[in-house]
């Protein structure tokens, strides 16, 4: 079999990823079809953490609400949230809006046409900054996201221990290396590498036989791909339970509190939580309400770090409590009507809950 470390061999794997991508790869993706930068920002910030399907729909959704980046400047946070609910991990959505202001304010309202550049901005990293240089600039910058490490280091054999930062950059270095001569490759060259790593390299049962890299992939030679890469430190899961107090006006609308600017829902309007049942009645009986709550089904939300079960507790009542009491004992938030809160940042479970 054919060695990546010998003369030539970097070409020759690039060849092979151009060709494969221009006449098998993917070609029907909305953000394709576009060297809008402000475009393929928006996708590749959406496509981290989250699988193509379920972007395509808010990748057409946030785009008719906010067609360029001035739009998307000038929104309100709330409003940008509020178009992301749903697509989980909102620190996203914050750092896309932060970006386009700093593109607004920094920038003429231009996206920088280099990769060292546009890693400067809000929630652009190296592999998001070095896959718009390629797609809408052309310049030879490589991309080191997970598909694509998967990739390269089945093909290279790169056995070292990406938990190590040393290792990481010495990847970083390798796929630098593997670029193909000629910039203008370098879009079909970045989408290939992609589409292998989403269609064909998958996690388990690689379809080796479908793949350009077959006959010079080191870790299909070993006949063991699976073993790659290699990434020792595992996540620690942890479980949280918390009660939802969901009260209820008579006219219908909830009392919600806006989480803070840091940690899970940043930003988001939610239901105010307790860490107990027993806590929730507390603060029932020092608000002076007497009503019977009335259990929901169980709510469980699983995020990166830990299953989240949540036990909604609604509560109406008879006459819309005094917003300042309530803000005093719950510990701040406001009332928000039937209307309002189609268009509040809601987390998705109480979206689905409430709305």
């Amino acid at each position: 079999m054919p060695e990546l470390g010998r003369p030539g061999a970097p070409a020759e794997l690039s060849a092979r990823v151009v060709a494969w991508q221009r006449q098998h790869g993917r070609h029907e993706l909305p953000w394709q079809q576009t060297r809008d930068p402000y475009r393929v920002w928006l996708s590749e910030i959406m496509l981290q953490q989250t699988q193509v399907t379920t972007v395509r729909a808010y990748y057409a959704r946030f785009l008719e609400r906010f067609p360029d980046i001035a739009a998307l400047a000038a929104a309100p946070l709330d409003e940008v949230l509020s178009a992301w609910a749903g697509l989980g991990y909102y620190s996203r959505a914050r750092n896309l809006h932060a970006c386009a202001q700093a593109v607004m304010s920094h920038h003429g309202g231009r996206f920088p046409n280099n990769a060292a550049e546009l890693e400067t901005l809000p929630g652009i990293g190296r592999s998001t900054a070095a896959a718009i240089a390629a797609f809408c600039f052309d310049e030879r910058a490589a991309i080191l996201d997970g598909n694509v490490k998967r990739v390269l280091t089945r093909a290279l054999g790169f056995g070292d221990d990406l938990a190590s930062a040393t290792n990481e950059r010495a990847l970083w270095d390798r796929a630098q290396a593997l670029l193909p001569p000629s910039a203008t490759d370098m879009p079909a060259y970045t989408q290939g590498l992609m589409d292998l790593g989403a269609t064909v390299c998958s996690t388990r049962k690689p379809d080796c036989l479908l793949c350009p890299l077959s006959e010079i992939c080191i870790a299909r030679g070993e006949g063991r791909p699976e073993a790659y890469p290699v990434k020792t430190r595992k996540l620690k899961r942890g479980a949280r339970e918390q009660w939802w107090l969901w009260l209820v006006a008579p006219d219908g609308a909830v009392w919600l509190q806006q989480r803070p600017a840091k940690g899970v829902w940043a930003g988001l309007w939610t239901l105010p939580l307790f860490d107990s049942e027993d806590a929730l009645l507390d603060a029932l009986t020092a608000l002076g309400v007497h009503q019977a709550c009335e259990p929901q089904p169980v709510v469980r939300h699983v995020l990166t770090h830990f299953d989240w079960t949540l036990h909604p507790r609604r509560v109406p009542l008879n006459d819309r409590a005094d917003a300042t009491r309530l803000a005093a004992v719950l510990g701040g938030g406001q009332w928000v009507g039937t209307e309002a809160l189609r268009a509040i940042a809601l987390p998705a479970p109480l979206r689905k809950l409430l709305v």
